[in-house]
């Protein structure tokens, strides 16, 4: 205990905050050092040589850290850098509860459930990015003289100097009001924007179905074919925009329910009751539910990890318990990336 006292006291108060914010202990510090700081100090060469907001795609299956990591580079590169650097998750751009009823009404009953593309709101997610590229810079005028579409985001408001970033409630399965949005002021320098899907391109339908959900509630692949058009029409485009691809893959697909499991957990600690899911009188959703929650998961995440390895510009392999195994990628080489995962 007394060690670990000392070591706390010879912390930067950034670490300090950080581990106080994702519940983690001491010992982090030293593998974030040695696997994650030279990311950091690619991030900010990038950026230092960038005419724009650096965008860096972050892709993980549920539970893999990349919002931890997303956190841990965002708060560095502040500390130690001065970069700017927002850390946005797809997550919290989940269309709200009502918008999904009405299209598990009008489309597919799945889509009620959050998580799969065509669950988020796409437009919304489009307008913060440009509000982000915009913010605090001088292209906030269109080629006419007229505010750009990214300068009226928040006009609403009149906040122009900042910009607001959604939240999503996942113990009420809907979106905090803009009330209680956070606000990221300009200019800024990295946005790292993070999601399990993310990077994930149409699959094939004509497969026999994976599981019992696609078996018993998509029969006919219609909520599978609706996933592919929402990827070809909203996230190919998005792909193009990102500059660095980073992805943190699991050993195998087995992983995600146990690694889904600890967040769940974790979530609910930290909620004090108020984590993800209904049903059980706790927020936090039961083994059962999980398990099916999962399913609407499986093809892409199947997807993600044969597919995406060899196209992401940084690769971290993790073992069984989240550790980082290797690294594959240059860290250290030209100050120059490219979207290789949108082509």
């Amino acid at each position: 205990m007394a060690e670990e006292s000392a070591a706390d006291a010879s912390l930067a108060p950034w670490q300090r905050d950080f581990l106080k914010r994702q519940q983690l202990p001491v010992a982090y510090l030293d593998s974030a050092a040695r696997w994650f700081d030279p990311l950091a100090l690619r991030l900010r060469d990038l950026a230092a040589v960038s005419a724009h907001p650096l965008l860096v795609g972050v892709n993980g299956c549920q539970g893999s850290g990349k919002s931890t990591l997303c956190d841990y580079l965002a708060t560095r590169l502040a500390a130690h850098d001065g970069c700017n650097t927002v850390a946005l998750s797809l997550d919290d751009f989940y269309l709200t509860l009502e918008a999904r009823r009405s299209l598990a009404a009008e489309v597919h009953p799945l889509l009620v459930t959050r998580g799969v593309p065509g669950t988020h709101d796409m437009p919304l997610l489009r307008r913060t990015l440009q509000a982000l590229q915009a913010v605090g810079r001088d292209q906030t005028r269109g080629d006419d003289g007229t505010a750009s579409q990214a300068a009226r985001v928040n006009a609403d408001d009149g906040k122009r100097d900042s910009v607001a970033i959604p939240r999503f409630d996942k113990g009420a399965d809907d979106r905090f009001p803009a009330a209680q949005w956070d606000r990221i002021s300009g200019p800024v320098d990295i946005i790292l924007l993070e999601g399990w899907c993310l990077g994930a391109r149409p699959v094939s339908v004509v497969e026999p179905p994976l599981n019992a959900l696609e078996a018993t509630e998509d029969p006919d692949g219609s909520w599978r074919r609706h996933i592919n058009a929402v990827l070809a029409a909203d996230f190919l485009p998005l792909y193009r925009q990102i500059d660095l691809w980073v992805m943190l893959c699991a050993p195998d697909v087995d992983c995600v329910y146990r690694w889904r499991l600890e967040q769940e957990q974790k979530l609910s600690l930290a909620r004090s009751g108020a984590g993800e899911g209904t049903g059980n009188g706790t927020g936090i959703m039961s083994e059962p539910q999980l398990a099916r929650f999962i399913q609407h998961y499986e093809r892409l995440t199947r997807h993600c990890l044969e597919s995406l390895p060899g196209r992401v510009d940084i690769l971290y392999r993790l073992d069984g318990s989240r550790a980082v195994s290797s690294i594959a990628g240059d860290l250290h080489g030209a100050t120059q990336a490219g979207p290789v995962v949108g082509t």
